[in-house]
């Protein structure tokens, strides 16, 4: 569906980028903008920072980055017409009748053949694991204590030691091509079709509206991988979905049971535990921790008690509270996982563990406590310092005195003591900027030449200081700009603000269809800036040494393509006068 850009432009002007991000992620103010965790890959120190007065994103350690529009698709993995579509029932924007393009028509179609073929290949699975072939598989779910309810509930299945699934879908009409394309088989000239799955009980994967999108897989035996789950295709995007949750978004809990492995959420949920679901064969993602926020403000995390266990729910803990999640941890001890430990204690035991829950503070300092010698007055005293460091994470004043107390009533410190310690570190550490993995030359290539790093730097100045551009206009305008896209975002600039007097850094992104290249523009926009804060004298040397080097960049490259000697003089002209050139702010 094609959108005029009048009508798109009216949308994104309706929408606030910051309302509309705090709605997915937990940002805050800092500065003259907002941060926090990127929702996008995987970080402990804010490094997503969002612009309220340019209406646009940017991380700096990722490099993603756009508008509203951008976010949208980015976040919920939308196509633009499906973003425009979203946002302008946000905005009570009335949109023109629906007309697809012959494109995406195709691409609902491939879309629609695809969740098809994964619909057969699960009803296949589940066959094979009721009939005589897939007799291992149906008794291993029995040995896991599974009951034919709960096998038929999750659609479970069984993959065999047969090719029969390429023959089957084959006969209902699909190709090679889509059959490559749904992850389930990889082809070779020699060999021709494989089944990816091959001896293992199956676990349909669902979307949140119960549509099969892949599958994982168990081996029967002493295979490898044990465990192995669909590649990534056009339905399945492992870091966006959760495995349970077309079940566990229905739950009456205020709370999410956060589980490693599929039999776990299965277990849990044959055992009343309506709320469980688990991360797909991977570490935690910012996006999935704001799934969950969609439908629950607390998680509890019950993961293996084993080290690795352990290691998991650390690294999970500050991405679902950077998504504004409130996060308790199970002990699940002497037990492994939930599935054994309801098979020994019950789900009335399980339940009381979920009622005593540690809050994710105390399971840190727990973690920390058993790196300490506590016996040895140093090691003693370096812990109650590594603690007081922990205990400036709470921003709220209130929460922070009721842990202050909670952990000197523990360790039998004075809590005015323990408060000192804290407020000698926050005085330490007060006026210190965010400490991030980024740098500003992040994402791009240390080889850039001078002239790249001087269009960029100019085109950010530009946006951030329109005005200046009638006063270098005589000298540069967008033709000097080669590069992309700072040739686009120059020849828009200059057009923007000659009609317009100012610049919308969120419209110029709107321009940009690759998300590559929205990550540039962003970035351009999003450039941190020193010489903002240098008097004008110094601003002046600044200003003139960019234009004259991007200037003459343009005449040398005209030069070299110059045919006539008249020109060449002209050109030679042109440098010297560009030598005694002299912008004034």
């Amino acid at each position: 569906m094609y959108y005029p850009d009048d009508l798109v432009e009216s949308i994104r002007e309706k929408i606030d980028i910051v309302d509309l991000i705090s709605s997915y992620v937990n940002i805050k103010k800092h500065g003259l903008g907002y941060l926090g965790l990127c929702p996008f890959h995987n970080e402990k120190t804010p490094s997503f920072s969002v612009s309220q007065s340019r209406q646009i994103y940017h991380c700096f350690g990722c490099g993603v980055g756009g508008n509203v529009f951008t976010f949208l698709m980015e976040y919920d993995n939308l196509t633009f017409p499906e973003a425009v579509r979203t946002l302008a029932t946000r905005a009570g924007v009335a949109l023109p009748d629906e007309v697809n393009s012959e494109e995406e028509k195709r691409q609902a179609g491939r879309k629609k053949r695809l969740l098809d073929i994964h619909t057969e290949a699960a009803m296949f699975y589940y066959s094979v694991l009721k009939s005589n072939e897939g007799t291992l598989g149906y008794q291993y779910f029995k040995k896991r204590q599974l009951s034919d309810e709960t096998i038929t509930r999750f659609g479970l299945g069984y993959s065999g030691r047969s090719t029969r699934l390429y023959k089957h879908l084959r006969g209902k009409g699909y190709t090679d091509e889509e059959l490559k394309n749904s992850g389930l088989f990889t082809f070779d000239e020699k060999s021709g079709a494989r089944e990816k799955f091959w001896n293992r009980v199956m676990f349909p994967i669902m979307d949140a509206n119960n549509r099969v999108i892949a599958f994982g897989g168990r081996v029967m035996g002493d295979g490898m991988p044990k465990y192995l789950n669909s590649p990534e295709t056009m339905l399945f995007d492992k870091s966006r979905n959760l495995y349970g949750l077309n079940y566990a978004r229905h739950t009456k809990e205020k709370y999410f049971l956060l589980c490693e492995g599929y039999m776990d959420v299965i277990a849990l949920h044959q055992n009343g535990f309506t709320n469980a679901c688990a991360s797909l064969g991977t570490a935690l993602t910012g996006l999935q921790a704001n799934l969950i926020k969609r439908y629950v403000k607390q998680v509890i995390i019950t993961y293996d008690s084993d080290g690795a266990g352990t290691k998991a729910a650390l690294r999970a803990i500050p991405i679902l509270k950077g998504a504004g999640i409130s996060v308790k941890i199970l002990d699940m001890k002497p037990y492994k996982d939930p599935d054994e430990f309801i098979k020994n204690l019950g789900s009335d035991e399980y339940r009381k563990r979920i009622e005593n829950a540690k809050t994710s503070f105390d399971f840190e300092v727990g973690i920390l406590e058993s790196e300490f010698d506590l016996k040895d007055p140093e090691q003693k005293t370096a812990f109650y310092n590594e603690v007081a460091k922990k205990l400036l994470m709470f921003e709220d004043e209130l929460e922070r005195s009721n842990y202050i107390e909670s952990i000197a009533v523990k360790y039998n410190i004075r809590i005015e003591e323990l408060r000192k310690l804290v407020v000698k570190l926050s005085a330490r550490n007060a006026g210190m900027p965010v400490s991030t993995t980024y740098t500003k030359e992040s994402g791009k290539s240390k080889k850039e030449d001078g002239t790249k790093q001087a269009q960029e730097i100019l085109l950010t100045w530009l946006t951030k200081e329109p005005d200046i551009i009638k006063r270098i206009s005589d000298v540069i305008n967008e033709s000097d700009f080669v590069e992309e896209p700072y040739k686009t975002v120059a020849r828009m600039v200059f057009e923007e603000y000659q009609k317009t007097g100012t610049i919308s850094p969120a419209r110029i992104i709107n321009h940009f269809d690759e998300a590559e290249s929205q990550k540039k523009v962003a970035a351009i926009f999003s450039n941190d800036m020193p010489v903002m804060n240098f008097d004008r004298a110094e601003k002046e040397r600044v200003i003139n040494e960019i234009v004259k080097r991007i200037r003459q960049q343009s005449i040398d490259r005209i030069t070299r393509n110059a045919t006539s000697t008249e020109d060449l003089q002209k050109l030679l002209s042109m440098k010297a006068e560009l030598q005694k050139m002299h912008i004034s702010l």
